[in-house]
């Protein structure tokens, strides 16, 4: 990939903060790691303001989206709606529209590049219209509609299996993540002529394909709080009892309790990994909305956890399951984490 001069520019800036011991490099934070100093007292404004310019940064170099980054942030960013630059949110938002809107092209370069993007597209922004305007954009029901035509005969899709777990890594994935877009897309798109067959099909891919883990257990747990018929109330709550279980002692939850992934070298995920902000973010986020109580104990300490755990670039560190050359996956819990606490009040 050719790099402009002003890219070559940042590099040298981004390696002479490094050399300072810096947190911020280039106006990026540097890249996650464990042993980054924890701030004194929790900052939204500085969570929103990294995910601001990571999200953008990823945008704009990679021209892509991904689940642990920009869609993540987009579906998180609502959560904070007084804080940060709403310029990031409207370029980051637009790109994605524009995606959506340029697909059938002839340019090659703007077809959708795999199902997945159009399934993420479509969910992401379905959940964003969701939780601010209330109004299906007409490019997110453009999406929504065009998700029925990549559906297989057994009502799941066929996702990016990279072997990046948990949210590239198989398909179930994908089937679930499209059912809470769905469920979440207001004006009622889940009950619309265009969506109700596929619907169907998609709740009996979900009913009858067992989850692989408790990460998408969880989500389905969120899904089916939006569309009846995914899960019976006893089920529901057998999920939330697991997920109580495996709250650690400092109120946290760590992702490599919720599944079993090998890391890219074939090793076991530790299973009694320290809690990160992925994993609690999520879990919290996901119990709040099935209606447990901000007063509950296990969500105080857990929003104890939150507040006092934020690092010093503003993000909550997530130790990839995959591997330790970029923990990206950090970026997604920052989102979870800042919805956990916006959830909490």
């Amino acid at each position: 990939m050719k790099m402009t001069r002003n890219r070559v520019a940042s590099l040298i800036v981004a390696s002479l903060t490094l050399m300072q011991g810096g947190f911020v490099v280039a106006g990026l934070p540097v890249p996650a790691t464990s042993d980054e100093p924890k701030r004194k007292t929790v900052s939204i404004e500085l969570a929103v303001s990294f995910l601001d310019e990571v999200s953008l940064d990823w945008t704009r170099t990679r021209q892509c989206g991904t689940c642990h980054t920009n869609y993540a942030y987009l579906m998180a960013r609502p959560s904070a709606p007084g804080y940060g630059s709403s310029e990031a949110l409207k370029e980051i938002r637009g790109f994605f529209e524009s995606r959506v809107e340029h697909w059938d092209d002839p340019d090659k370069g703007a077809k959708p590049r795999w199902d997945a993007e159009v399934i993420a597209t479509a969910a992401t922004l379905a959940i964003q219209d969701g939780s601010t305007t209330g109004k299906l954009h007409p490019m997110t029901r453009k999406a929504l509609d065009r998700i029925w035509t990549l559906q297989r005969e057994d009502g799941g899709f066929t996702w990016l299996k990279c072997g990046w777990p948990p949210l590239e890594h198989d398909d179930y994935y994908g089937a679930v993540f499209a059912a809470l877009g769905v469920g979440l897309a207001p004006e009622g798109y889940a009950s619309s002529e265009s969506a109700v067959r596929g619907l169907a099909r998609l709740k009996r891919y979900l009913r009858e394909t067992p989850a692989p883990d408790l990460h998408h257990r969880t989500f389905l747990l969120w899904a089916s709080l939006q569309i009846d018929g995914i899960l019976g109330t006893e089920e529901r709550v057998k999920i939330e009892r697991d997920l109580r279980s495996l709250q650690r002692e400092d109120g946290g939850w760590s992702l490599p309790s919720l599944g079993e992934w090998k890391r890219r070298d074939g090793s076991p995920n530790p299973k009694d990994a320290p809690s990160d902000g992925y994993a609690t973010g999520l879990v919290v986020y996901v119990l709040r909305q099935g209606g447990v109580a901000s007063n509950d104990p296990a969500l105080r300490k857990a929003v104890d956890w939150l507040r006092t755990n934020q690092r010093e670039s503003g993000r909550w560190f997530t130790r990839s399951v995959n591997n330790d050359k970029a923990h990206y996956i950090a970026n997604a819990g920052t989102g979870f984490a800042i919805m956990a606490l916006a959830s909490c009040r």
